[in-house]
Formats: structure tokens, C-alpha cells, sequence
């Protein structure tokens, strides 16, 4: 297995919780904040920061409930992932706004939050996160229905035996993803527990979320932000069906940004810091830097 270029880790209180903040590089280069997405970690970014060819001070928090951050005694709620990015960010960078970067959840994380804190952000990148398909009010009962069961149930997950079983679910949903890669992250996506393996995040993540994903309500805050925007697609994009009707309406989202710039990486689908580090750290790269 490959040497992996070493990161620093880090725990901060963050809106009363504990989080797990990885760092790579010095502290005194430009920094670079990463988002990973749902049911991932920090660790999802490390090929991709192998392959940056400048100096930069990369961070990436483990959002609250996944990798080493501290879960929550109840649900998850999009609103909170906002605070903790604010709260984050004036621990980071109090005065001077920054280069951000988000994958997939991390980056709906970051688009919405770079239009109510516009201020914030200097260069925006969104790597596979244009937001979810719209959703219709009469699908509200049936998803509270659906929520009010999961809250009165337990959430878990099965019993891994081994990471290379792990390694081999990773390459199952990503068939793009090597061998050696899958086993890295098979390690940094798992913990002991028992006798056998668990996933690092907390499996109440996967109850529904009981309120419905607002299109306008993305849209309007994409409208409000004053940074350029890059957005980094896959080449297999949108075929999950939480997304597939995105692209009948991606030139309606592409209208909301005011500076935005496309890249489209060959070869990859929705993973593509795992699939393709070196061609997405080019691109971000290239994006970023400013001189």
C-alpha cells in the first residue's frame, strides 16, 4: 500500500460540540477549507491533497455525527450543519474570507451558506452538490409519517467482519475506485467494534429528514453570493435517483450564480476525490489560486 502524505488531527469545540478538524501543510499557507459529504469524513480528501501542487494549509472538519466529531443525542438538520461551518470559520479565519471547497452534502452545505454569509467566502468550489431534486408539499405527510417511525425505532448498522469486506462495498458502489484506495478508506470509514467493524458515523444519519428540500429556497441563496463559483461535475453525474432530475433544471441553477465556471472530469462518477484526485486537484487548484 502506498505511503500516504501524513495529516495533523485536531479537536475543537465547535457550538458546544467536539469537533475532529485534519490538517495538511503549514499553518502559514494559504488556507483551504474542505467539505466532505454524507456518510463520509475528512479522510475522503486525502488523495486529492496529495496531488496539490502548491503550498496550501488544507483543512476538513468531520461534520458533526460522522468520522471522530461528536454525535448528536437526537436527529440531524441541515440548519445545524450551517451554524457549525460558521462557527468553524470564525475559529479559522475570523477577518479574512476563504477558499472553499465542498463535495456532494458538503457542497450544498457550502453554496447555501456562501449566499447568507456572502462576506465569508472569496472562491467557492462545488464538486457534485447542485442541490436535490425538487420536491412537492403533498409529499410532506407522507414524510413526517415516515419520520415519526424512524424516531421510535433503533438505527444500526450490520456487523462488518473485515475492511477488505468493507473495500469491497466501496468498489461495488464506485466501480471507478482502485483497490488500494478502497482499503485506505475501508480503514478511515471503520471503527472496532466488538469482534468485528462499524462505519465512523452515526447511523441515525440515515433516518429521512422530515423537511422537504426547497429548490427556491437553494436558488435564492445561490443568488446572493458575491464569490466565483466553480462547479466540478463527473462524467457520470446525476445518475443517483436523489439527483437524476436535477439535470433537467441544471441551466436553471447554473442562472443563479453571477461568476460561475464549469468542469466537467472525465472518467468519474460521484466520487470523484476517490476516482480522480489528480485531474480534481488540478482544476481546484487552478481555481484558487489567485495572484
Amino acid at each position: 500500500m502506498a505511503n500516504r502524505l501524513p495529516h495533523r488531527s485536531e479537536i475543537r469545540l465547535v457550538n458546544q460540540r467536539r469537533y475532529h478538524l485534519r490538517h495538511w501543510g503549514a499553518v502559514d499557507a494559504p488556507l483551504l477549507v474542505l467539505l466532505h459529504g454524507w456518510m463520509d469524513s475528512s479522510a475522503t480528501f486525502q488523495f486529492m491533497v496529495e496531488e496539490l501542487k502548491r503550498e496550501w494549509h488544507v483543512l476538513a472538519p468531520d461534520w458533526r455525527g460522522f468520522g471522530d466529531s461528536q454525535w448528536n443525542e437526537g436527529g440531524y438538520y441541515f440548519p445545524d450543519y450551517l451554524a457549525d461551518l460558521d462557527g468553524l470559520l470564525d475559529q479559522l479565519s475570523p477577518h479574512q474570507p476563504v477558499r472553499l471547497l465542498g463535495h456532494s452534502m458538503g457542497a450544498m452545505i457550502a453554496g447555501i451558506y456562501a449566499g447568507v454569509r456572502p462576506q465569508r467566502i472569496a472562491r467557492l468550489t462545488l464538486v457534485e452538490g447542485f442541490g436535490l431534486n425538487a420536491t412537492r408539499p403533498t409529499e410532506a405527510p407522507g414524510r413526517y409519517a415516515r419520520w415519526l417511525r424512524e424516531t421510535q425505532s433503533t438505527q444500526s448498522y450490520e456487523t462488518l467482519t473485515d475492511h477488505t469486506q468493507v473495500a469491497d462495498k466501496l468498489c461495488a458502489r464506485n466501480p471507478l475506485l482502485t483497490q488500494e484506495r478502497a482499503h485506505w478508506l475501508a480503514a478511515e470509514l471503520t471503527r472496532q467494534d466488538g469482534d468485528g467493524l462499524t462505519y465512523r458515523a452515526d447511523p441515525r444519519h440515515k433516518m429521512v429528514n422530515p423537511v422537504l428540500y426547497r429548490l427556491e429556497e437553494a436558488m435564492a441563496c445561490w443568488r446572493r453570493i458575491t464569490a466565483p463559483v466553480l462547479w466540478v461535475l463527473g462524467e457520470r453525474a446525476f445518475e443517483h435517483p436523489a439527483v437524476n432530475g436535477v439535470m433537467s433544471t441544471l441551466d436553471e441553477r447554473r442562472a443563479c450564480f453571477a461568476q460561475l465556471s464549469e468542469t466537467v472530469i472525465t472518467g468519474a462518477g460521484h466520487m470523484i476525490q476517490w476516482e480522480k484526485p489528480q485531474a480534481l486537484a488540478h482544476a481546484v487548484e487552478d481555481f484558487m489560486t489567485v495572484d
